[in-house]
């Protein structure tokens, strides 16, 4: 569980209840108040086992009839699972459980022999998911019910190991000379082409939610802010319905200055093997707590593997090359969809780029090289995409600086200029080359804990059917 040694007293508590139990030997004799949820009740007449449990850890609480006020011993005795609970008492050493002669002692566990107890809230009954036993309910279920989901272990888990990587992720970023930024999230116009908008009204004038921070990154970097990253939310009005797609994201965007799409490569690559790194070191109670729900469920235990760098890359039209090669219908020019990426990780089934995608699949802001031509001629661009096996997880690459170069884009992909003067009018008074991408948080969540569905590691997901709670 979360690492509370440094939280202070607050009107409810003096100790958390992972303090007294990481901290019981230096508590015992002394008095606290704690907190939690009743996990369990046991026991009837005189004595009350009452098994507490916050968001740092659980502790037994010990209570006797004749220590206490007697009605409030017998309302906590017949309350429900799940009811809030707000105790004091003295913490105790539990007495140890017989071993075998010969046998190591087990590390001593603490209890709170009860003095006085006050039931904060009372459960309904029956929970409409479980949060200690067996959860049978869908997917659906658990996201409706998602304030109880998240009191089970293995999910609480997940949540706090999401904030690690936000919080690793940013550090580094900040490490390399990135400033962080905030864009707007209501725009006139799309950021980087297309109709997949949701329109909104703003006062009386037509607006959309933002679907990427692309055109704002590249303005703060041509206002000199040099290096700049965001970690925020776009929107993508897509009628996608998979295991990894979401209609609102959140996702790492950086941009750079005088940096081109191998040097942003580089800063994506060194930032997934710092995160691993650190979870690595400081947050293996968070993956073993994942582990323990998975094995209960027979499924394959994460691991947590430090990806080697530099992540291999893997050209356009090596990629297309290696699908052929293993039975692939697929030519150049054509989009390497999921079944082909299946292939690709039979080669490479971890951390991978494609970079060099042609020219034609690209935004027209994606830049070119004129000498850069596969060997039937399509034109190369300097976007790539990173890959964890079969599954996408990054869109980026360099982009196109000069001004007539970017009408001239828009012109051979069927564009009218005059339609996007809100992007191009931003590079007419010079412009650094420069390159950037943007990796969704949730689907290094997915690999880091085995989820199968991206909804499952974001806290209240938006998709076609889902906008509640």
């Amino acid at each position: 569980m979360r690492d509370s040694s440094e939280w202070e007293s607050t009107s409810y508590r003096t100790h958390t209840i992972g303090q007294v139990v990481t901290g019981g030997k230096n508590l015992i004799g002394s008095e606290v108040t704690i907190s939690g949820y009743a996990e369990s009740i046991r026991g009837r007449g005189a004595i009350c086992f009452l098994m507490l449990r916050d968001g740092t850890g659980k502790i037994q609480a010990f209570l006797k009839r004749d220590n206490m006020d007697q009605e409030n011993f017998d309302m906590i005795q017949s309350t429900s699972r799940e009811s809030t609970i707000c105790v004091t008492g003295v913490v105790a050493e539990k007495r140890p459980p017989k071993v075998a002669e010969g046998d190591p002692l087990p590390n001593p566990e603490f209890e709170i022999s009860v003095t006085n107890a006050t039931i904060l809230a009372v459960a309904d009954a029956p929970l409409p998911v479980g949060v200690t036993d067996e959860v049978n309910v869908g997917l659906d279920v658990r996201l409706d019910n998602r304030h109880l989901d998240l009191r089970r272990g293995h999910v609480n888990a997940m949540f706090l190991l999401r904030s690690k990587v936000l919080e690793y992720g940013r550090i580094h970023l900040i490490s390399e000379g990135f400033q962080e930024i905030n864009s707007p999230k209501i725009i006139a116009a799309a950021a980087e082409g297309g109709t997949n908008l949701f329109p909104m009204k703003y006062f009386d004038t037509d607006a959309f939610l933002s679907q990427s921070p692309q055109l704002y990154k590249q303005l703060a970097v041509l206002g000199g802010l040099e290096r700049v990253f965001e970690i925020g939310p776009a929107f993508r009005a897509e009628k996608h319905d998979t295991y990894r797609h979401l209609n609102e994201f959140i996702s790492f965007d950086i941009e750079g200055a005088w940096m081109d799409d191998e040097d942003v490569m580089g800063v994506q690559e060194r930032m997934i093997n710092y995160i691993w790194t650190k979870i690595s070191e400081n947050d293996m109670n968070l993956i073993d707590e994942i582990n323990k729900f998975r094995i209960s469920q027979q499924k394959e235990p994460v691991t947590i593997e430090i990806p080697s760098i530099p992540f291999p890359r893997v050209p356009y039209c090596e990629a297309i090359e290696i699908v052929k090669d293993g039975g692939g219908d697929i030519e150049w020019g054509d989009d390497i969809e999921s079944h082909h990426c299946d292939i690709i990780a039979e080669k490479f089934p971890g951390f991978h780029f494609i970079p060099r995608w042609p020219m034609s699949m690209k935004p027209f802001y994606i830049h070119h090289k004129g000498d850069e031509k596969s060997e039937s001629g399509g034109q190369l661009s300097r976007g790539f995409d990173l890959n964890y096996g079969r599954d996408e997880m990054t869109s980026g690459g360099q982009r196109e600086h000069r001004v007539d170069i970017l009408e001239d884009n828009l012109i051979n992909m069927g564009l009218e200029p005059k339609d996007f003067t809100f992007y191009t009018d931003g590079f007419r008074y010079g412009a650094p080359p420069h390159s950037g991408w943007g990796l969704g948080v949730a689907r290094l969540l997915m690999i880091l804990t085995g989820a199968g569905n991206v909804r499952e590691v974001v806290l209240f997901p938006r998709d076609r059917s889902r906008v509640t709670p």
